[in-house]
């Protein structure tokens, strides 16, 4: 007599759960890689950043500066491109004649480190290139705005106002002001996370952790406030390099500083 043989498998709970445990676990896996992409390319960004900033502190030498301009100040920054005039090529890295290579450009603001001295404080902003993309500049040492720069048109720094927060008592929060609200132009979107700030009288550093959504107007920085006065109602001035005119991320990678000693007569 024949003996019956049962079958023995999975049910379809079990391969259900099964399933699903198996697209977790790609889920986290691919939620790593990710990571892992944007961790890499910041990584290489700041190495080229940081090799494009010491081939600028060259050419600014080989360029030269004259220390006894008298545009150059000991309390306030100047476009390092109001100072001496360089091909619009030479601001571009690497220097090649290969176009398609030419991926990042930097920009430099100036300080005199005390009046009559030759040292000169140079604050080198690396930034990414966008194709086809205009920035905006200020048209003069006032409040102006106007797109685009000399050929090629690249990303500058230009002023922003900043004042105190009155209402808050974290020391790392001040309020971004809008210089001419009537311009149709919103200077509160030049600044957002992740952006760099330098102090207009000393040339600090900072960078924006957060940019409040409400109100907008306020921003937390990295580190309480040090520079130039900040008290209402006209505040004080910090530079920044805003996105395109079209929009986008940040084009800044990173921002260096160092002193530089220029010859003079």
């Amino acid at each position: 007599m024949a003996k019956n043989r049962r079958q023995a498998g999975f049910s379809l709970t079990e391969t259900l759960l099964a399933v699903g445990t198996l697209a977790i676990g790609l889920m986290f896996i691919a939620g790593t890689f990710l990571t892992g992409v944007y961790f890499s390319t910041t990584s290489t960004e700041r190495t080229i950043g940081a090799v494009a900033a010491d081939e600028a502190l060259a050419k600014m030498r080989i360029y030269g500066l004259d220390p006894n301009n008298a545009n150059l100040k000991d309390d306030g920054l100047v476009p390092y491109e109001q100072l001496m005039t360089i091909p619009g090529e030479e601001y571009l890295y690497p220097s090649t004649r290969e176009e398609s290579t030419r991926q990042y450009s930097w920009a430099a603001l100036c300080r005199r480190m005390s009046a009559g001295s030759r040292l000169v404080q140079c604050t080198v902003f690396i930034s990414r290139q966008t194709a086809g993309a205009t920035y905006w500049t200020r048209k003069t040492e006032g409040n102006g705005l106007q797109l685009g720069t000399p050929d090629p048109d690249l990303p500058r720094p230009v002023r922003v106002n900043l004042v105190a927060d009155a209402n808050s008592t974290n020391t790392t929060d001040v309020g971004l002001k809008d210089a001419v609200p009537d311009d149709g132009i919103d200077e509160l979107a030049f600044v957002n996370d992740g952006c760099f700030l330098v102090d207009d009288k000393t040339g600090q550093i900072y960078q924006v952790l957060e940019r409040y959504a409400g109100p907008p107007d306020k921003i937390r920085l990295d580190r309480p406030w040090t520079g130039g006065a900040l008290s209402a109602p006209a505040g004080g001035w910090a530079w920044v390099v805003p996105p395109a005119a079209s929009g986008g991320r940040n084009p800044v990678v990173a921002v260096y500083q160092d002193v530089v000693r220029f010859p003079g007569s």
